[in-house]
């Protein structure tokens, strides 16, 4: 007989912790999140975000949020202790809370899908195969974390994505052969949704405009245009307009030396077996 596994946590990150702890305080005061939010001029939207555990509070807002509340030093406490490691690293947090935010957003892959475009098996048998290895009860959670920020391609008003990916990326057998095709049928339906267009460069091109690897390019809200690219070790925020202008380019020439989206969904068909 297994051992029992103990059971999750009822708050995967930290984050989420201290938004609990926020809008206990918040409701403990008499406040509405809207009211709050007039008080120490944000967004109402960032106070719920805050409170679900989505956006990062910050030092300087954690502190007049401090004296609004009269919480003595709990909420600016709590974000100087944040663990820098959590469900993600405290960059890739950033990363998400831009992610969620954007209007645009383009992406380059040539090892793996990109996270928006995984299945639930397909994330775990990519974070197994992590050096060093995740604890076995940290695979779970992480996955959901990872499936739950793909909500954004499924809003009312979602961003518009542009995926480049390469398309050795499809033939990898991550998982076995019934999650790769789980996988492929998923895409297959990503395909579809009318945000994204979804374009492989094909394996039998003799190059490409991606050969120094993956990146991801991000519009927000008020027409900001950054980049980042991630990693074995670490990742990078781009800002600079010339910077961001070329990995532009490049994406932009990706995008035209890859198939179209039509042949794209072709391609998966086949895969698929489908006619």
């Amino acid at each position: 007989m297994s051992a029992r596994r103990p059971p999750r946590p009822k708050n995967l990150t930290s984050m989420k912790m201290l938004g609990k702890q926020l809008g206990a305080a918040r409701r403990a005061a008499g406040l509405t999140q809207s009211a709050l939010a007039e008080l120490v001029r944000v967004d109402e939207e960032t106070i719920a975000s805050i409170e679900q555990g989505r956006r990062a509070l910050k030092p300087d807002l954690a502190t007049v949020l401090d004296d609004v509340l009269q919480t003595k030093g709990t909420l600016p406490a709590g974000v100087a202790n944040l663990p820098e490691i959590d469900q993600f690293p405290m960059w890739a947090e950033l990363y998400m809370e831009h992610e969620r935010e954007a209007i645009a957003l383009s992406l380059y892959a040539n090892q793996v899908l990109p996270d928006l475009l995984q299945t639930r098996a397909y994330a775990e048998a990519v974070l197994r195969e992590r050096v060093p290895a995740y604890d076995p009860e940290e695979i779970e959670p992480k996955a959901a974390a990872r499936i739950e920020r793909q909500e954004i391609l499924h809003r009312k008003s979602p961003p518009t994505v542009s995926f480049a990916i390469w398309e050795p990326v499809l033939h990898l057998a991550i998982g076995g052969p019934d999650v790769r095709a789980e996988q492929l049928r998923h895409l297959r339906l990503c395909a579809e949704l009318p945000s994204v267009s979804l374009q492989f460069l094909p394996m039998a091109g003799p190059a490409h405009a991606g050969l120094d690897g993956p990146f991801v390019l991000l519009e927000t809200p008020d027409h900001q245009h950054l980049a980042y690219i991630e990693g074995q070790r670490g990742s990078q925020w781009v800002s600079d307009a010339d910077e961001v202008s070329i990995l532009a380019r490049k994406h932009a020439m990706l995008r035209a030396q890859a198939l179209s989206p039509l042949e794209s969904k072709g391609l998966l068909d086949r895969l698929l077996g489908e006619r």
